[in-house]
Parts: C-alpha cells; sequence; structure tokens
C-alpha cells in the first residue's frame, strides 16, 4: 500500500513536491485555503485582465523541465517559456536606463555608457560569481542542512568564497559608479533580502540569470500553476480548494495527519507543509508539540520585508515609452531606503519600484488594445506598526502619480481594472508570519543550518517546502525545496 502524504498549500514548493512525489507512488491529497492554487502565485481576474499575483521572474526553467521530467512528460508540451530582452531595464533616479542580458558585450556596452572604468571590473566580477554558483546553487541548493556537522563541512567554502560580506559590499570589490553598484546588486530583493545585509551567496542570481536567462511563460505565471495542478490530477493526486488546515496533529512527536477547520480529521503517513514556516509552528501545531520552535524564538527571528502591489490595467496600449518588460526603477536613496525599510521599519514617503508590463511579450492575457501591468513597492513588514487601512489609499496614489508624471502619460485616467494587495493581505490571506512576503529573511545566519529545516525537529514525519526552508525564497529555491521533500520522502538522503 502506498504512503499518505498530505501537502498544505499550493504554492510552488508545494506543486513541485506533489508532482514528484506522485511520480514515486506516493498517495497524495493537497489542502489550499484560497479558492485557486498557486499561493503567492494566485491569479487575480479583473474586467478582462489577468493580473499573476507573482512571481514573475522566472530564471531556471531547467528547474520545471525536471519536475515533467520526473513524471514522464515534456515541460514543453505543458507550458512555453520565452526569454525576456534585455533581462531588466534598470532607471536611476533621473530616468536613465541600464539594460543588461546574458550578451557580455551588450553588458559591456551598457557599462561604457555610463562608467568605462567599471567594464573590467564587471568581467572580474563575472569570473567569481561562478564559483559561487557551483558552491552554492549546484553544491548546496538541493541538500538538506539536518546537522550541524553539514554546516561545518562546507563552512570552508563558504568563507573562501567571502560569504561573511553582504551582496552590495562584495559587488562593490569589483564596480565603482554607485548607480552601476544598485545595478549589480538588487537581486537579493528579489527574495526578501537586504542587499546591505544578505550574505554574498546571493550574488550568484546573477551568473543564474546569464546562464539560463530570465523567462516569461505565456499565459502568465498562472499557466504554469494550471500546468503543475493538471499535471497532479493526471497522475491521480488531490486538490483541494477553500479547504483551509486547522492542525497539524502531533503524537508523541509523530505527525498524525491533518484536522481541518471544519472539524474532519485526514491521517497520513507524512505531511509536508508548503505554509509559510513561522506561522506553521505558530497556528498549526501546539506548544506542547514544539520544543524548539517555541513562540520565543519565532518572536526573535528576522522576517523578510513585505510587499506593496498595485495591479492595473489600461484601455489604450503605452507601446511608445521607453519601458520594457521587467523595470526596476530606483529612488534617489537606496542604503537610506533599505535601512527604513528592513531596520527602522518605517514607512517612507519616497520609493523603488519594480513595475511589470507583462502585455509587451503577451497580448493575450488583458482585451484586445489594452496594457497590463503591475507595480511592487517593498515595505516594512506589520512590525511597522502602519496602520494599511488608512496607509495603503495615499500610498497607491502616490506610486500611481509618479508613474503618471514619469513613465506613462494620462494613466490614471486609463485606468479601466485594479486591485492591490498590502502587508494586511500577506497575513491575512496567505498566513505570512508578520505580514512577510518572503518569510524568514536571507541573512548568513539565518541560511543552510541556520534556516528552519527541512525535515522538522519537532517530528520526524513533518517536511517544509516553499520561502521559510533552505535553501530560501524564489522559484530555483522553493523548487530546490520540492526536490529535497522528494529526496527525504524516499530516503535517499537524511
Amino acid at each position: 500500500m502506498s504512503k499518505k502524504v498530505l501537502i498544505i498549500g499550493t504554492g510552488f514548493g508545494a506543486l513541485g513536491a506533489a508532482v514528484r512525489l506522485l511520480s514515486r507512488g506516493f498517495d497524495v491529497e493537497m489542502f489550499e485555503k484560497r479558492d485557486k492554487p498557486g499561493g503567492r502565485a494566485y491569479v487575480y481576474e479583473v474586467n478582462g485582465f489577468k493580473f499573476d499575483g507573482g512571481p514573475t521572474v522566472i530564471t531556471a526553467p531547467f528547474m520545471f523541465d525536471d519536475i515533467f521530467a520526473a513524471a514522464g512528460r515534456k515541460r514543453e508540451d505543458y507550458i512555453n517559456f520565452v526569454p525576456c530582452q534585455p533581462f531588466y531595464r534598470i532607471f536611476d533616479h533621473q530616468g536613465e536606463f541600464f539594460d543588461y542580458n546574458s550578451e557580455e558585450e551588450f553588458t559591456l556596452k551598457e557599462i561604457e555608457k555610463r562608467n568605462p572604468a567599471d567594464k573590467q571590473g564587471y568581467l572580474d566580477f563575472l569570473a567569481t560569481t561562478k564559483a559561487i554558483f557551483d558552491k552554492g546553487f549546484t553544491e548546496l541548493a538541493d541538500v538538506p542542512f539536518l546537522k550541524f556537522t553539514d554546516m561545518l563541512k562546507v563552512a570552508p567554502d563558504l568563507i573562501k568564497l567571502q560569504s561573511y560580506k553582504s551582496v552590495y559590499k562584495y559587488v562593490s570589490q569589483f564596480i565603482q559608479d554607485d548607480f552601476l553598484r544598485r545595478c549589480f546588486s538588487f537581486h537579493p530583493l528579489l527574495v526578501g533580502g537586504n542587499p546591505f545585509d544578505t550574505t554574498s551567496i546571493y550574488a550568484m542570481i546573477h551568473y543564474l540569470e546569464r546562464e539560463w536567462g530570465v523567462h516569461y511563460a505565456m499565459g502568465g505565471t498562472g499557466a504554469i500553476v494550471k500546468a503543475l495542478t493538471d499535471l497532479i490530477e493526471d497522475l491521480g493526486g488531490k486538490i483541494h480548494l477553500s479547504t483551509e488546515v486547522d492542525e497539524i496533529v502531533i503524537e508523541n512527536r509523530i505527525t498524525k495527519g491533518l484536522k481541518l477547520k471544519d472539524g474532519s480529521f485526514h491521517p497520513a503517513d507524512a505531511v509536508v507543509s508548503n505554509a509559510d514556516v513561522p506561522f506553521t509552528y505558530r497556528h498549526l501545531i501546539k506548544e506542547e508539540n514544539r520544543r524548539k520552535y517555541t513562540n520565543r524564538k519565532l518572536d526573535r527571528m528576522h522576517y523578510s520585508m513585505s510587499l506593496f502591489v498595485i495591479y492595473f490595467g489600461t484601455k489604450k496600449r503605452y507601446l511608445d515609452t521607453k519601458l520594457k518588460h521587467h523595470n526596476i526603477i530606483l529612488g534617489e536613496r537606496y542604503k537610506g531606503l533599505l535601512k527604513d525599510i528592513f531596520h527602522e521599519k518605517t514607512l517612507s514617503e519616497d520609493f523603488s519600484l519594480y513595475l511589470h508590463m507583462p502585455t509587451i511579450t503577451d497580448p493575450t492575457i488583458a482585451p484586445d488594445g489594452c496594457e497590463s501591468f503591475y507595480v511592487l513597492s517593498p515595505v516594512p513588514h506589520l512590525d511597522s506598526g502602519t496602520d494599511w487601512t488608512k496607509a495603503a489609499k495615499p500610498y497607491r496614489d502616490a506610486i500611481m502619480q509618479f508613474l503618471e508624471d514619469n513613465y506613462l502619460p494620462d494613466l490614471q485616467e486609463n485606468i479601466i481594472a485594479e486591485h492591490y494587495i498590502d502587508p494586511i493581505h500577506f497575513e491575512r490571506d496567505l498566513n505570512s508570519f508578520r505580514g512577510s512576503a518572503f518569510s524568514v529573511e536571507p541573512l548568513l545566519t539565518q541560511s543552510a543550518w541556520f534556516r528552519p529545516h527541512n525535515r522538522s525537529e519537532e517530528s520526524p514525519n513533518l517536511y517544509f517546502v516553499g520561502a521559510g526552508t533552505h535553501p530560501g525564497a524564489g522559484l530555483p529555491g522553493v523548487l530546490s525545496s520540492s526536490k529535497i521533500a522528494e529526496k527525504l520522502l524516499t530516503g535517499e538522503i537524511g
């Protein structure tokens, strides 16, 4: 008889784990609180527009290939990935921009426009990122750190790679121009980290992008969710929507199954939680069943920033602007703004933005003749004390006015669809502790063995996938965690 595995949530960590476990003969059921699958990759549908909740930057398409291959299928039969060129267009506070892609000559020409002296430094930086990638991703991303000795084995290599330096400090060794330093150090923000605090291991994201490109899934990220849920059901898995878990039932340290909000109990041989790790420990496991992850420990951990995201559609196209598919608009302040967000936890009047314009690549996700956008601003998590019931509207207005004044003429009179999310949404709808958008912050002291483990220390048949466990947030991280869950549950490792 096959082992019964129950999975909490349907984010990408859960979807990847479900396909992998079903392909290995496990009996899998998934429980999703919301009315659609996808977790953070939820799709909002407003007035004929499809808005991807996120994530929208796909940097390792081969990881999706691996999931479909595990089930004996071909990813290209389900999803079409197309490359984005350039990867990003990054604007300074004066509206001047810098593009980069995987072509060395192209990027060097862009650097030359800004600061010719940094061309050699960039090449030197690039040369070091391969070693960081080989260690941090190829060797360690799908290996669980369950014992402290696992950490000791890799510590000398991590020290040699200068992992004790922040991404910004690491980049600054090679790049002199202040704006270019920002362009090559913003990547930790994609996984919830402050470039001035996050370990330089995350400089490998730049290598990952160059090696495999930045892609978009035609039909949006929701098309990937649909492909994976279709595959799960084809393989015999069950997905329960609008079904909230109330408790992970543990007796004598053994996980027995799940109790749902409706009072029903579902027995299991193992449980995999894709719910936020601190939320799982604090709200789904009784205190008497937690020896390590006490409320006090969870309160003392550091959590990523939150996000304010506006999804909006216009009744006209904006093809004659200087915008690309992925745009990063940096404010005049960089370090100061990040300090406000991560350390001071105050909502600043200024902001830096990520502006996503997917209809440049895929017009089908909006009505004919219309343009689809989302604009994202990093903000402090709920420890800031900001009353978002009052702050959201003025903050939204300031961002939209900025975009109208600088990038999208007559924007507000052309908006015909809009929806926004704020830190309250992350806490209430996504069960994210403190409204954090990326769970546990990716600090060196909260990475690898120091991060919540993929197999719970509280119960040997309780497992974690997703942003809050090893290796961390971002699509490559959460997909790696699903591979770790498979290895642990099949006994290949651990």
